[in-house]
């Protein structure tokens, strides 16, 4: 498995009484916030640790291969994945990132 690489995510924001939770599904992160930015913006850090963490204990390519999880060389086009029957309540948004991607 190449060192780096890009991997694509589905966002999923929805509303549970006054915050937004924001998931992760392909990793299994989640998040909330008082608002979608602020929700994404943590998920995003969230997803940061999930990978580093996966990277540091030597387990990224099993996590990935067990979760049929795709390491792009190149950056790929953002396309969502969408569960049946989607839900009205919840948007989604793709997420690209860099793998590995550093945490200060």
């Amino acid at each position: 498995m190449p060192a780096e690489g890009y991997i694509a995510v589905t966002f999923e924001f929805r509303k549970e009484g006054r915050r937004w939770v924001a998931y992760c599904e392909e990793l299994g992160t989640a998040t909330y916030g008082r608002s979608i930015p602020e929700a994404e913006k943590k998920l995003e850090e969230a997803v940061c640790l999930h990978l580093n963490t996966l990277e540091d204990v030597g387990e990224r390519a099993r996590f990935f291969k067990e979760n049929s999880i795709k390491l792009h060389r190149q950056r790929p086009t953002p396309a969502l994945s969408l569960p049946t029957p989607i839900r009205r309540e919840t948007f989604y948004k793709p997420h690209i990132q860099r793998v590995p991607e550093l945490v200060n």
